[in-house]
């Protein structure tokens, strides 16, 4: 596994507070707060955490719209990663967004977790959280 895309939150008593954050992902820093404020600006009831996961041995961040989970997000070296899972009755919604074509065919040959397929974006430029961002607004229209 390449450097910059080894978790680097795997120590259980450091909490990742927004300025170890941005020692971590540096300019990405921007992307990161990007990501957040759209989310808490267009959907008020809209939680998020922080949580330690034993299983795969890091912090994982979660925003949550009521009970649906919105995304996972993990960081890394220079960057943060950010995964959306998507039943199948998202995939007519999906394949009618503006995402690009490589997103979509990804999403169609994705492995299964049950009836759960993700979406995984290496965060690297604001056209990443754009599609992020679409994905989103996908993910809450869906009922």
């Amino acid at each position: 596994m390449a450097e910059n895309i080894k978790p680097v939150l795997g120590d259980k008593n450091v909490f990742p507070s927004d300025e170890f954050i941005k020692s971590i992902i540096g300019d990405k820093m921007i992307l990161w707060q990007e990501l957040i404020k759209y989310v808490e600006d267009n959907y008020k009831d809209v939680t998020k955490e922080w949580r330690y996961y034993n299983d795969g041995k890091q912090w994982l961040f979660k925003m949550q719209r009521k009970k649906k989970t919105l995304f996972w997000a993990s960081v890394f070296k220079d960057t943060f990663r950010v995964t959306l899972y998507f039943g199948d009755k998202a995939e007519t919604a999906i394949e009618g967004s503006a995402i690009p074509k490589d997103i979509k065919d990804n999403f169609r040959n994705s492995v299964r977790f049950g009836n759960l397929r993700p979406i995984t974006t290496i965060v690297n430029s604001t056209q990443d959280i754009d599609n992020i961002l679409e994905l989103i607004d996908v993910k809450v229209k869906l009922k």
